[in-house]
């Protein structure tokens, strides 16, 4: 898919990543609708770049999800991409997990994001593109991360039997299983303290990586 011009919707545009990966995109086009948590970071986003839209939106919230969709959808007259790019994080001992925290973990990670994409189907042009950062995480449990990394597991496994239900509409679903980036995403995890992680990888290099992956239809985004 050509990005230039693109009818765009990033989820979690108010990250780290979610900025940078604006502030890339709208270098090809402006018809972007961003979201965030925070309705006035959202709006300043918008602003600085010139993008279409912004709303607020809370993954938590399931009606919400669907009524931001559907208003951006309409805002840019059609989706051609979904991105999602929120995330949150927890760490510690399987045993000792929290109910609460781990609740969490999935509606963000996983739950959260199926509901973005359902609700995005109806409004995605034939040959669009549906991308989720899941990262390594999905594939690479570690000892401490347990709910973290089956949140992001079960979040890749379903983009997979979607990716085959979605053939006959040339929808590409990108997996994007970028590694480990500074994005301070750890230092405000919902709960304990991270492992020790390598060092960050540069976050325009992944994010370049995306953009290709997105363009080439591919299944998932690796890095190294």
């Amino acid at each position: 898919m050509d990005l230039n011009g693109a009818r765009i919707l990033v989820v979690g545009a108010t990250g780290v990543l979610g900025q940078r990966l604006c502030e890339r995109l709208s270098e090809r086009t402006t018809r972007i609708a961003v979201t965030g948590r925070s309705a006035a970071a959202a709006e300043e986003l918008r602003r600085r770049l010139g993008l279409r839209s912004a709303h607020a939106l809370d993954l938590l919230d399931h009606d919400a999800v669907a009524a931001v969709v559907r208003a951006a959808a309409a805002e840019l007259g059609g989706l051609d991409a979904v991105v999602v790019a929120s995330g949150v994080a927890a760490f510690g001992p399987a045993a000792e997990e929290d109910e609460a925290v781990v609740e969490e973990l999935f509606e963000v990670n996983a739950l959260g994001p199926m509901a973005v994409v359902r609700a995005a189907l109806p409004h995605l042009s034939e040959g669009g593109v549906i991308a989720v950062l899941t990262g390594v995480a999905a594939e690479l449990p570690l000892a401490g991360m347990a709910a973290y990394a089956a949140s992001k597991a079960a979040m890749a496994s379903w983009l997979g039997s979607l990716r085959r239900e979605l053939r006959r509409r040339r929808i590409a679903v990108v997996d994007a299983r970028l590694p480990h980036m500074d994005t301070g995403l750890v230092d405000r995890a919902l709960a304990g303290l991270p492992p020790a992680l390598p060092p960050g990888h540069d976050i325009d290099d992944a994010l370049a990586a995306l953009e290709r992956g997105m363009e080439r239809g591919v299944h998932e985004v690796r890095i190294g």
